[in-house]
């Protein structure tokens, strides 16, 4: 399941992507003055309307680094019938995409419950964050009973210290 969520959330990835090349194709260069095409202007854009200074002033703060008439003049394009239909079809797919995200979270969250002092134990180690350790937890498991050691476990992972190969040439200690 950890898995497939990456598969999902890199495929989210994807069409974020999609979106800017579209917008670009039209000639709206929102992605050079915000740094998410997720907010409310790009949505006015992917609905096809066009917008204005009002619109600007109504969602304007101060986080953006670009100016208003920036912002403005990144708006203005040529946005035909064609791409706000496949705007509003890749919007629509992100949305749906990250609903099951979401139920796949609750479900790994679900089958790791009854390990959660495990997970609490894990969160204590510098760098990982929930999901890392969800992921972490999936590929191993919590029965280290397998691994003699950690050296076994870190080979396992394929992280094993002191693996001196460069160029597909092993280096012999002498």
């Amino acid at each position: 399941m950890t898995r497939y969520r990456r598969k999902l959330i890199e495929s989210v990835a994807a069409n974020k992507n999609r979106i800017n090349r579209i917008l670009e194709d039209c000639n709206v260069k929102l992605s050079s003055v915000m740094s998410h095409t997720s907010g409310i202007v790009a949505t006015k854009l992917i609905e096809g309307n066009h917008v204005t200074m009002d619109d600007i002033n109504e969602v304007y703060h101060r986080k953006l680094q670009a100016s208003r008439e920036e912002l403005l003049e990144a708006c203005n394009g040529y946005i035909t019938e064609h791409h706000v239909f496949m705007l509003q079809t890749i919007r629509a797919d992100i949305t749906s995409t990250e609903t099951v995200i979401s139920q796949i979270d609750a479900r790994i969250k679900e089958m790791l419950a009854p390990y959660g002092n495990a997970v609490e134990l894990l969160k204590e180690v510098p760098g990982l964050n929930t999901k890392s350790i969800e992921d972490l937890v999936a590929e191993i498991g919590l029965d280290m009973s397998v691994f003699p050691n950690e050296k076994h476990l870190c080979s396992w992972a394929g992280i094993a210290p002191g693996n001196n190969e460069s160029a597909g040439k092993k280096k012999v200690d002498e």
